[in-house]
């Protein structure tokens, strides 16, 4: 140590020496096939939905059936529209997803996680928003198998003293 460090020029004149280049950072790119859309897989449960999206009128169709038809709840209508909602752009995409496995809340989920995964790879800008949001992540619950002995996944039999 025949330098010593006794101000903070002097410790800047050293950091600066040690670091290495900045890594220059790439903006991420569209992902868009040839067709114009952007395409994704989500999940939720045992759900997997397929999905495509694209510029359009805000029609959403899932198994071929429109998003009213096939989610009759309001409350599943609602779980798909909400990354549209969070990322500020209702009806401007048209979404075509089919999906297979699980029941519908789980469908639903799936659906909502493909069309988020597939928005932020259409326009990356609206990724922050929607990743703020928790819609990019994959919920992994699922459900606990049952085991022998047991009357469900943790319930017990009646217990018994006599």
């Amino acid at each position: 140590m025949s330098d010593e460090i006794n101000t903070l020029e002097d410790l800047q004149a050293v950091v600066g020496e040690a670091t290495a280049p900045a890594i220059e950072l790439t903006p991420r790119e569209p992902v868009i096939d040839s067709l114009g859309r952007s395409y994704a897989t989500g999940k939720r449960k045992d759900a997997v939905a397929r999905v495509w999206i694209k510029p359009g009128t805000g029609k959403v169709t899932v198994n071929g059936k429109p998003q009213n038809e096939y989610f009759a709840r309001p409350v599943l209508q609602m779980i798909l529209a909400q990354p549209f909602t969070i990322a500020g752009v209702e009806g401007e995409f048209d979404v075509v997803a089919t999906v297979k496995g699980g029941g519908l809340s789980g469908q639903a989920g799936a659906v909502k996680h493909g069309v988020s995964k597939a928005l932020q790879l259409f326009n990356p800008s609206l990724r922050g928003a929607l990743k703020a949001a928790g819609f990019l992540t994959r919920d992994s619950r699922v459900v606990e198998r049952k085991k022998y002995g047991k009357a469900k996944a943790r319930k017990s039999f009646q217990f018994s003293k006599r």
